[in-house]
């Protein structure tokens, strides 16, 4: 059987790139097989590489985003510098950054001057709050985007709005600048021209926000927080079991309701109670509902509730902990994990959600020391020894 080349082969990527937003875009372009050059200030290296030491000593922000990458440690301030980044731009299908609002033009890297300079080329700017506007040049802290976006206003309790446990605005516009790669390579194929491709965190977060977003503009209430209750459908939370865990479960339709009630509360005599029997009633009387599901599950384990609720067509899930998704059992049945190398030796890591059968397997490569390929890319671009040497012994390169 012919295996298919994975899709991006070919291709190659420039990005000047930090944090999460571009580094996590251009990382699912290296899974689909493109060369991803990142390129790093020499003096540290992109920032995400300090966070924390919890990855084996290496930051877990930048071995999650950056596996699969070259590393060329490069001083852009200085001309030479440059010089060397426009010789790999001349032959690169496509160039991201995510610096700081204005300095990407301030170096003539922003995608409108480097578009005119180089036809074929994608390039993408990716920013917190887009090129214009008044909060143009605010800066844009995953963070501070959830809260300007209104995602910590629907996220929490009633009592304690809070953000969302991982960088959502960041994730949010790196799926779009990597699906606005695609489809400006798409139309690179018909035109024979690249183009500019602009994300922001907010536009990309906004458009997230868009069920809460069309229920207040048109239905003139803000949703309110329920934390993992579900505010017009009950029963819809997280109820503790006799061995401390807790079991998520969701009844939607007042059938489901009668079978819960039968097939696992054992309380038949609920599914005609008014008090319960539809879940606008339901809903009204919560807090009596919660308290019936809840005294019902906490005399069971979680392993007999999950199989009980199972057993009556109730959708429900384990309330896990993140140790507990990296021992998940689905995970591990579907052969979902493999090792990718890094500086401080093997990690797991999970295979890319996007799945092509009877491709090439995804391109898992290891998460680079900063400057770990410098040399070999400047050699690539015919410098000679001597130059290179003169480049470090200035700073210009690591």
């Amino acid at each position: 059987m012919t295996i298919e080349p994975l899709p991006l082969d070919g291709i190659t990527v420039v990005a000047v790139e930090q944090a999460v937003s571009a580094p996590f875009a251009t990382r699912q372009l290296a899974d689909l097989g493109a060369r991803v050059i990142k390129v790093e200030r020499p003096d540290g290296g992109d920032f995400a590489r300090h966070y924390d030491t919890a990855a084996h000593g290496l930051a877990s922000h930048f071995v999650w985003a950056n596996r699969g990458k070259e590393s060329l440690a490069l001083d852009l301030k200085d001309p030479r510098g440059r010089e060397v980044l426009h010789g790999l731009l001349a032959d690169a299908d496509v160039f991201v950054q995510n610096l700081a609002q204005g300095a990407a033009a301030r170096l003539g890297l922003d995608a409108a001057t480097l578009c005119a300079r180089y036809p074929r080329l994608v390039a993408v700017d990716v920013s917190g709050y887009g090129a214009q506007g008044p909060y143009a040049h605010k800066r844009a802290y995953d963070m501070l985007v959830q809260c300007e976006a209104g995602l910590v206003s629907v996220t929490g309790t009633p009592e304690q709005p809070v953000k969302a446990g991982v960088p959502a605005a960041d994730i949010a516009a790196a799926m779009y600048a990597f699906s606005g790669v695609l489809a400006a390579l798409l139309r690179r194929g018909v035109t024979g021209r690249g183009g500019r491709v602009e994300v922001s965190m907010l536009d990309a977060l906004a458009e997230w926000m868009g069920h809460p977003l069309h229920h207040t503009m048109h239905g003139g209430r803000e949703p309110v927080r329920t934390g993992l209750a579900h505010a017009v459908i009950a029963p819809y939370d997280a109820y503790p079991t006799a061995d401390g865990d807790r079991v998520l479960l969701s009844v939607q339709n007042d059938r489901e309701w009668r079978r819960l009630a039968e097939q696992v509360l054992e309380q038949p005599e609920l599914a005609e109670d008014p008090e319960y029997a539809t879940n606008t009633a339901r809903t009204a009387n919560r807090g009596k509902t919660d308290a019936v599901v809840a005294g019902a599950l906490g005399a069971l384990g979680a392993e007999e509730a999950v199989r009980r609720l199972e057993a009556a067509g109730i959708a429900c899930a384990r309330l896990n902990s993140v140790a507990q998704l990296a021992a998940h059992p689905q995970l591990a049945a579907r052969d979902r994990w493999r090792e990718v190398g890094s500086p401080a030796g093997p990690l797991r890591a999970l295979l890319p959600p996007i799945v092509l059968p009877g491709g090439a397997a995804p391109h898992m490569g290891a998460v680079p020391a900063l400057g770990e390929h410098t040399e070999a890319l400047l050699r690539g671009l015919g410098m000679a020894g001597t130059q290179i040497s003169e480049l470090r012994r200035d700073g210009v390169i690591a």
